[in-house]
């Protein structure tokens, strides 16, 4: 497969206005404000083929909302080259948008007032979407996402599970290539985010559809992506498939004591996941410190109530990346 998405060299930057305290520094302001270059993006480059679904991660003000922008054709960057299905988005945007569907879960692209299936007609409008194309997407997402019994009501109304199955189905109205998807279960209840995943899941199996995930919610990556992009302070950091990554961290451990007493001095090759009275978390590797070796000397040094041994998780592996990174 080819690549459908292609990034090079993108650098981003932004000036702001530098802000000071007190009273006579907001009255300067107004007369002359002095800025400050931010860099936002620094040298981005990454590939995504056709079909693939990538988790696009890092921490807030990492740069990952910058970069979908970009590749929306939102942003111009000041330099660098993006190729999206063989088009650069800020200057083919008319054509580009119609390849695109984009869902940010803190935003909607639904009208407030009015019924859902209004806002599914003036959507089939401005994509000028044939009409039997419509009804036939419309029936299919209507049934794969249990739409029926909404339709008719207000977009302020829903819950925001309801909410999100709509935005989903807005977004694929027009049967797009690549769908961008921004903290898509955020806020939502466990069953809602099961529901999602597994229609996100169907999608791209049955249509191919380009999936590119950007979230704060590893079981969102677990379910859904192979391969992991890690950005920070503007620059990527990582790129790898999900599976290389357990087996890079497959070796660490985390151990959980439960305990009464001082707080234990601990002994070299620990990090301290949680530290709060009765309760330590410590993450091992054994390499350095052998997991019984941990035990024996917090054991030695406290009455231990509970202890529990368990592999690293999603969550805890990508904060083992921060941490590795310093971001």
């Amino acid at each position: 497969m080819g690549s459908m998405i292609a990034l090079e060299g993108i650098n981003k930057s932004f000036k702001v206005a530098k802000r000071k305290s007190g009273f006579g520094q907001a009255l300067r302001a107004l007369v002359s404000r002095e800025y400050e270059t931010i860099y936002a993006l620094k040298d981005v480059s990454f590939r995504v083929n056709a079909g693939e679904m990538v988790g696009y991660i890092g921490p807030n003000g990492a740069g990952k909302s910058t970069t979908i922008k970009i590749m929306c054709g939102v942003l111009t960057p000041d330099s660098g080259k993006c190729e999206i299905n063989g088009r650069t988005p800020w200057r083919d945007r008319l054509t580009h948008v119609r390849d695109i569907g984009v869902v940010f879960g803190q935003r909607s692209q639904l009208w407030w007032d009015v019924p859902v299936c209004d806002s599914f007609e003036l959507i089939r409008d401005i994509y000028k979407v044939d009409v039997q194309r419509y009804k036939s997407n419309l029936e299919e997402l209507t049934e794969l996402l249990d739409l029926a019994e909404v339709l008719k009501t207000p977009t302020r109304s829903l819950s925001l599970g309801q909410r999100m199955r709509c935005e989903l189905a807005a977004s694929l109205l027009h049967d797009p290539q690549i769908l961008f998807l921004d903290e898509p279960t955020i806020g939502l209840d466990a069953v809602s985010k099961i529901a999602v995943r597994q229609f996100i899941k169907k999608l791209n199996a049955e249509r191919g559809t380009t999936v590119i995930l950007t979230t704060h919610d590893m079981q969102d990556i677990e379910a859904l992506t192979e391969r992991i992009i890690l950005i920070g302070k503007g620059r990527i950091l990582l790129d790898g498939s999900l599976h290389e990554l357990r087996k890079r961290s497959s070796e660490r451990k985390t151990i959980i004591f439960d305990y009464l007493g001082n707080t234990p001095h601990l002994p070299s090759g620990l990090d301290v996941i949680e530290k709060r009275p009765g309760r330590l978390v410590v993450e091992v590797e054994p390499t350095l410190c052998p997991v019984s070796e941990a035990i024996t000397q917090v054991t030695a040094q406290v009455e231990v109530l509970d202890i529990s041994v368990s592999g690293i998780s999603a969550e805890e592996m990508v904060a083992g990346l921060y941490r590795e990174y310093q971001i």
